[in-house]
């Protein structure tokens, strides 16, 4: 990969690390935000593959790798093909342009090819 990190999986793991740190030291806020996310992604009206797809989608236009990345992983988890994921980057590209689709062309295919081996 192109970016901080050397691998997909590895970025994942970095993450997990420093929420453990973080919630050592904030367990109550941890503990609220790990509930109320829990709740943003349950199965609802929309599924949770579509919320992933928009959580995806508003990970790219804020430009947060570790929410892209995350994010990938979880669409197809969900069940996501390639092309539902590279589309939802097309629409996040109309809103957030080139810096958009500079994450989808490179980080998100990336991730996809990393993670379909490990989660498929």
């Amino acid at each position: 990969m192109e970016t901080q990190h050397n691998s997909t999986e590895q970025a994942l793991h970095q993450y997990k690390i420093g929420m453990g740190q973080f919630e050592e030291k904030m367990p109550q806020l941890v503990s609220t935000f790990n509930a109320f996310t829990q709740e943003c992604f349950k199965e609802g009206t929309l599924s949770q593959k579509q919320k992933q797809l928009i959580a995806l989608g508003i990970g790219l236009y804020s430009q947060d790798e570790y929410c892209i990345i995350y994010h990938t992983k979880g669409c197809l988890d969900q069940g996501c093909s390639e092309e539902e994921i590279l589309e939802a980057c097309g629409v996040t590209a109309a809103f957030g342009g080139g810096a958009s689709l500079s994450q989808a062309v490179t980080l998100v295919q990336e991730c996809i090819q990393e993670l379909k081996g490990t989660t498929h």
